[in-house]
């Protein structure tokens, strides 16, 4: 996952590194600025950035010229203007929307690498790339830790049952991440039942009850066609009668736009107070995934989404976006199709892995 954005941001740290090389070859030869003139050049731009915040961003904003660069290259120093940062910060905006990175996202990232970079110093001795690299993980790492809290904590100190409920379209893997989230559970002390609430779909029980004997964990299930809160709520009571710590409750899989669904999800809200909502989509869907998980949320809140597939999935574009558009936090990623397949989303690893260091 996320090779296609990788060598996105690795191209990204060649331009830039690129032009800044020029720039400064340009300046070199161009001006003749002695070591006193250096000397004086040097101590006048940190005054100015220490003096008076507003100016120093006035300076930032505009290009450093060749007497400041030559000055600065003479004791050891470069600057990175907006200049240079212009024409590889526009290919990088294209090729994040190329890779499935919803347009807000793609532009808020720039704008804050620009930010970050933009009239920064840095001695000769630390490479361009350097730099550059941490301005792109500082970037994401703000970007895609929206809302992120210790879910396993959460359910520690949650008065039990915690209730799960799980929401998301047909065909993504919702029935089989509710099973890898038993395992999960079960790996760290925690008895889950499972309730069917997919009283909708015809097969849906026999599907989640393979998972369950699979497991060896309850199932709760009704008729087709039983009311999803009522099953629910049903696991709810097995789960107190019986010192069972999580209910996971699956529901139909819905477009946001199925009215009679959606109400479904109302009355379960209203029934059973979920402690948790879980949104379910596949990495692959790309912008269809960021799209979805923006409706889902503004039509039922959620509290958090877990992608499924993201073994399949070479650039990574809806892992990038989901969680600033929709303010709800990444918990999980689907990495296979075995029951131990599942991992906490960590923007850290994440951002290591966009730049090559995992």
């Amino acid at each position: 996952m996320f090779d296609g954005l990788k060598d996105k941001f690795g191209q990204f740290q060649e331009d830039v590194e690129a032009e800044a090389e020029a720039a400064e070859a340009d300046a070199a030869a161009g001006d003749g600025a002695t070591a006193g003139e250096a000397d004086r050049e040097t101590d006048a731009l940190e005054g100015e950035a220490a003096g008076d915040d507003a100016e120093a961003d006035g300076d930032a904003a505009d290009d450093v010229g060749f007497a400041k660069k030559a000055a600065l290259a003479a004791t050891g120093r470069t600057v990175i203007t907006e200049s240079e940062l212009e024409g590889p910060l526009e290919q990088l905006e294209l090729e994040l929307l190329q890779g499935d990175v919803e347009m807000g996202v793609a532009r808020e990232i720039t704008d804050r690498i620009r930010e970050r970079l933009v009239g920064e110093t840095r001695k000769q001795v630390e490479s361009g790339e350097q730099v550059v690299q941490r301005a792109i993980g500082e970037a994401l790492r703000e970007v895609i830790g929206v809302g992120q809290f210790d879910f396993e904590g959460h359910i520690a100190e949650t008065d039990t049952p915690v209730v799960i409920v799980f929401t998301g379209v047909n065909g993504v893997g919702k029935t089989t991440t509710i099973a890898k989230l038993s395992r999960w559970l079960e790996a760290r002390g925690y008895a889950s039942v499972i309730a069917n609430g997919d009283t909708y779909r015809a097969g849906a029980n026999e599907q989640v009850e393979v998972h369950a004997d699979r497991l060896d964990t309850k199932l709760i299930s009704h008729e087709q066609g039983g009311d999803p809160a009522a099953v629910i709520y049903d696991a709810v009571e097995y789960a107190e009668a019986n010192d069972v710590d999580v209910v996971l409750g699956d529901t139909a899989g819905r477009q946001h736009t199925s009215d009679d669904l959606m109400a479904q999800l109302e009355k379960i809200d209203r029934v059973v107070d979920p402690d948790v909502t879980l949104f379910v989509d596949e990495v692959v869907a790309g912008q269809d995934a960021t799209n979805r998980a923006e409706e889902f949320d503004d039509a039922a809140a959620v509290d958090g989404a877990i992608l499924t597939k993201a073994d399949a999935d070479t650039q990574g574009g809806a892992a990038i976006s989901i969680a600033h558009v929709t303010g709800k936090p990444i918990l999980f990623l689907g990495t296979g199709e075995a029951y131990d397949d599942i991992e906490r989303f960590d923007p850290d690893v994440i951002v290591d892995r966009l730049l090559g260091e995992a």
